[in-house]
């Protein structure tokens, strides 16, 4: 059973781009539909990056949660997928903070060409990954409504 149908999410908003070496994260708000690459959690132990998010949620105070939702270019599931749906779950339960999923398909690649395009180059693999977070983000500002958004009473993809 689909669960029920969820309101766009609201505020200033945490995007991420999962990985299973690093997580970029960005800052956005829904007001001025802009995201920003914020930093790279490079924390290989779970509770280890759960403690750089909590820093992170203390400092920005958001709404919500915006997390990448992998697949391969041709639409299907990336073994990776699983994780990046636990790491939301796990999100949604320590914070009390809805959570949306956006298709991350190509983003690390578009982050690449925008960071190429403003005539620099990620400094660092993490850099990359805060600018995917961005990617991320944004796409969720730019079209909330085509999100899978899933509030505390939702569970988030698995």
């Amino acid at each position: 059973m689909p669960a029920p149908a969820r309101s766009p999410l609201a505020g200033t908003l945490l995007g991420f781009d999962f990985g299973e070496k690093r997580l970029g994260v960005a800052v956005g708000e829904t007001g001025t539909r802009l995201a920003h690459p914020v930093a790279a959690i490079t924390a290989a132990a779970t509770e280890a990056r759960f403690a750089a998010i909590a820093r992170l949620v203390t400092e920005w105070q958001p709404a919500g949660f915006v997390v990448g939702q992998p697949r391969h270019a041709d639409g299907t599931e990336h073994p990776v997928a699983k994780l990046a749906a636990r790491f939301a779950r796990r999100l949604e339960a320590r914070f009390g903070l809805p959570v949306a999923f956006v298709d991350e398909t190509l983003t690390s690649a578009e982050a690449g060409a925008r960071i190429r395009e403003a005539g620099g180059r990620a400094a660092t693999r993490g850099d990359l990954d805060a600018h995917a977070a961005a990617v991320i983000l944004q796409s969720y500002l730019d079209n909330p409504d085509h999100s899978n958004a899933k509030g505390t009473h939702g569970r988030a993809a698995a």
